[in-house]
Order: C-alpha cells, then sequence, then structure tokens
C-alpha cells in the first residue's frame, strides 16, 4: 500500500469530533503589571488593618484596671457580719460561719480545709504549726457544734450561736497578719 491509500480510507469516514471545525477563540487578556501591584497594596492594606485591630485589642485588655485584692481576714469578718442575717436560722447559721471560717483558713494558710470533715481537718491541722495550741483547741470545739447543728439537728439559742459567731471572729482577729510598721527617721 501506498501513502496515499493510508489516506483514503480515513477521508472517507470522518471520526466525530476529530476533524471538527472549531470557532476562533476570543483573545485572553493578559494582565499587566499595574494589576499586581494594586492586589499586592490591597493585602498589605487588609494587613495592617488586622494588626492595628488586633494591637487596639491588646491595648484594651492589658489596660483593664486591676481587680483590687482582698486579704482574707477582710472577706472573712465580711462573711461572717452576712451570716449574722440568718441567726434565726441555726442550721443555716453555723453552714455560712463555719464555711468562712473554713475558707479563711484555706486562704489564709494555704490549708485544704473546705474539702475535708471535720475529723479529717483537725487531725491534720494538729500535724501542723499553723495556730497555737489554744487556737486548735477553740477551732475544734467550734467546728464540732457547727457539725451538732448542721448534721445532729441540734437547734441552740442566740446567745450559744452569738458565742460562736465571736468564736469564728476572734480566730480571724488573731491569725490575720500584722501589719507592717512604718521605719521611722
Amino acid at each position: 500500500m501506498t501513502a496515499t491509500n493510508l489516506t483514503a480510507p480515513l477521508a472517507a469516514s470522518p471520526r466525530p469530533g476529530t476533524n471538527d471545525l472549531h470557532d476562533i477563540k476570543p483573545p485572553v487578556d493578559i494582565p499587566s503589571g499595574w494589576a499586581w501591584v494594586a492586589w499586592l497594596l490591597a493585602a498589605l492594606a487588609i494587613a495592617a488593618l488586622l494588626f492595628w485591630l488586633w494591637r487596639a485589642w491588646r491595648r484594651r485588655v492589658v489596660h483593664a484596671p486591676p481587680v483590687p485584692l482582698i486579704p482574707p481576714h477582710i472577706r472573712a469578718r465580711r462573711k461572717l457580719e452576712e451570716a449574722l442575717a440568718f441567726i434565726g436560722q441555726p442550721r443555716e447559721f453555723c453552714i455560712l460561719v463555719s464555711d468562712a471560717l473554713r475558707q479563711y483558713l484555706e486562704e489564709r494558710f494555704d490549708f485544704h480545709a473546705p474539702e475535708r470533715t471535720t475529723e479529717e481537718f483537725l487531725h491534720e491541722l494538729k500535724g501542723t504549726h499553723l495556730l497555737v495550741r489554744d487556737q486548735k483547741e477553740s477551732l475544734g470545739l467550734f467546728l464540732e457544734k457547727c457539725d451538732l447543728v448542721k448534721f445532729a439537728r441540734y437547734e441552740p439559742g442566740q446567745p450559744e450561736l452569738r458565742d460562736l459567731h465571736a468564736a469564728a471572729l476572734r480566730l480571724v482577729e488573731e491569725t490575720e497578719p500584722a501589719l507592717p510598721q512604718p521605719a521611722g527617721p
């Protein structure tokens, strides 16, 4: 076979889609160098805006006024004073007073009092030098009386509740940190 014979059968039966004529494609836009510059400037402007917003947010957080730290003994006194409003309800009064004292001991001496039972707390307290012996005994009696009211449904009168309140207040006053004395000339 010759070369003309090889092409003859193809010309006689064209395959669809292979020899079809296509329309001329429209011209392709080639961006100029200025378009890239515009995109780059827009990206830089967005980045600068985000940076400015982040700094403004950070400044707002940093310059928030600090919350004044209330010393544990002052906070305990406030809670004990608030508990006096419940002196007509012995159980609630004892819960508030003992919780205030336990919270104070935890904050003042870093001694985990609120999570423990009275027996666990007093047993662990005996092995420490946080309080003197009289304070430990007074605290033990205070917590036992509070437990009688809270758990054994004992209902003391107001004079006995005021004594419990005075004992808690006295322990706070005895253990509060001493104020530093100003140096003389």
